[in-house]
């Protein structure tokens, strides 16, 4: 599967808020989750849909209801920062949460909690807004899998391209939606020109 990135002018205004390093906690929250709907709506266009006859106030019609339903797992901690964004605009998606926590010296992820939901009939979004190395994505995305969802997507605020090389090399059948494809990591593994570390820029740590 390919990248997405998603071009809007209000994504990239807002990005440049987020990357701007004075933009105080309770405003990057704000901004953080506007861009999160609208990588999430891009990440679920391809919703399948079933036909529903209604009554409007005036005539029958048949419209058209969404067919499966959603499951949204976010990357803890800075994957919370997307969740509600999820929450908002599908109230019936089913939760889960992967806690990965990495290692400033190596850059590696260990695995610290794994709760997820009943998958069956639900396409799931792995939330995890930055996309570096991509080894916490990609350990998510298997954790997913081993639950059997109709299918998983990757979204993310900001990705490196060793991240989305990564994930694609271990889950080639995932694609990957992103609001910016930044240039690269620096030698301690975070994203340039990035935008910080997001969990610390979300919560004020």
């Amino acid at each position: 599967m390919g990248v997405r990135i998603v071009e809007h002018p209000l994504v990239s205004h807002l990005m440049t808020c987020l990357r701007d390093k004075n933009t105080e906690p309770a405003a990057f929250r704000a901004q953080a989750g506007i861009v999160s709907r609208l990588v999430i709506l891009e990440a679920l266009r391809d919703l399948p849909l079933r036909p529903r006859e209604i009554e409007t106030p005036l005539e029958p019609m048949v419209g058209t209801e969404l067919a499966c339903g959603v499951a949204a797992v976010p990357i803890l901690r800075a994957g919370l920062g997307m969740l509600e964004s999820a929450l908002q605009l599908f109230p019936d998606v089913a939760v889960g949460y992967v806690g990965l926590e990495r290692d400033h010296k190596t850059a590696k992820a260990s695995s610290y909690y794994c709760k997820m939901p009943d998958m069956d009939g639900r396409l799931a979004i792995c939330l995890d807004p930055m996309l570096a190395t991509g080894g916490s994505a990609s350990q998510g995305i298997s954790l997913i899998k081993a639950e059997n969802p109709d299918g998983i997507v990757m979204a993310s605020i900001v990705a490196a391209p060793e991240g989305i090389e990564r994930v694609q090399n271990d889950h080639p059948d995932v694609e990957i939606v992103t609001a910016a494809l930044d240039t690269g990591l620096n030698e301690l593994k975070y994203i340039l020109p990035g935008l910080g570390d997001f969990g610390d820029r979300l919560y004020a740590t």
